[in-house]
């Protein structure tokens, strides 16, 4: 096919909603109707001969043909966004946009970003909190940090160990002053338990201290780890939080840890498309980051 009749459009709809896997995610980020995006998608089929996508009640899922179409796709707009954002320039001017977790932007980010500003006053920072995966394209940000349980590396990017998470329970002290006494790990039972999404880290802790068949107990259950902390804070319970999230917490005596028991979950990575490309500010603010991020001993 020649490059003038290239159907440029149907395939960055294919492109997007090949890589998102959702027509709807598509028209989302291509900031058109999902119809338009199935429509360019039937028509690339109709031109090609072959179908690119099985499509399911809920889902699409790419055929042979397809994904070895998005594969090079995938490498030919990425290579195009890269040299355009070169070019271009990102946002200049001495501004740098990350893209972190909600939990991790508003308990560890934040509390530690003075001392990146004091490092590097010329450098204004842009926390994009959100869980999202991004692809690092034009106009998004350039970095991102992002926790996983077992994943070590995203498609189309770059990835460095940061942490390890370790989860410890926290109290204020003077609900532990004024409960039920906290002598053994069983003694939590008495307390309402604060959860992240759901109960089983709560249980893993409990086989973790010796109690593999603990009763659920009183509960309150939050979609984020940095509301899980407030909760404990205000409190409303004992929280298991990730313990560089609590340091300053419990190193101000807003909480205590009442047992030493811990439990891994999971890893902080940073991510990029290419760390040998990125601009001066994210360069200086990965050095900062991977030289500031220190989880306390213990556990």
């Amino acid at each position: 096919m020649k490059r003038g009749r290239l159907p440029l459009t149907a395939l960055r709809s294919f492109e997007a909603a090949g890589r998102l896997g959702s027509f709807t995610l598509a028209a989302e980020e291509l900031l058109v109707s999902q119809a338009a995006v199935s429509r360019q998608v039937k028509e690339l089929e109709a031109e090609l001969g072959k179908p690119l996508f099985e499509r399911r009640h809920r889902s699409v899922r790419l055929t042979t043909a397809g994904q070895a179409l998005i594969e090079v796709l995938s490498r030919a707009f990425n290579a195009m966004d890269a040299s355009l954002s070169e070019i271009r320039g990102r946002r200049g001017g001495g501004v740098l946009e990350i893209s972190a977790e909600p939990s991790f932007a508003a308990c560890w980010l934040v509390p530690n970003l003075d001392d990146f500003h004091s490092d590097h006053p010329e450098i204004d920072v842009v926390v994009d909190s959100d869980m999202r995966l991004i692809e690092f394209r034009t106009h998004e940000p350039e970095i991102a940090i992002r926790h996983s349980t077992d994943a070590t590396a995203w498609p189309r990017a770059q990835a460095e160990h940061l942490a390890d998470v370790e989860m410890v329970p926290v109290v204020m002290p003077c609900l532990a002053e004024d409960g039920p006494p906290l002598n053994t790990p069983a003694d939590l039972l008495a307390y309402t338990l604060l959860h992240e999404e759901n109960r089983s880290s709560w249980q893993r802790w409990f086989a973790a201290a010796g109690l593999p068949e603990a009763p659920p107990g009183r509960a309150q259950i939050f979609t984020e780890g940095n509301l899980v902390l407030q909760a404990a804070l205000r409190g409303h319970g004992v929280a298991l939080v990730d313990r560089s999230f609590a340091a300053e917490d419990i190193a101000a005596g807003r909480l205590v840890q009442p047992f030493d028991v811990s439990i891994r979950y999971g890893a902080y990575w940073l991510v990029a498309r290419d760390f040998k490309r990125l601009s001066p500010e994210a360069r200086a603010f990965r050095e900062w980051l991977l030289r500031r991020i220190v989880v306390p001993d213990g556990g």
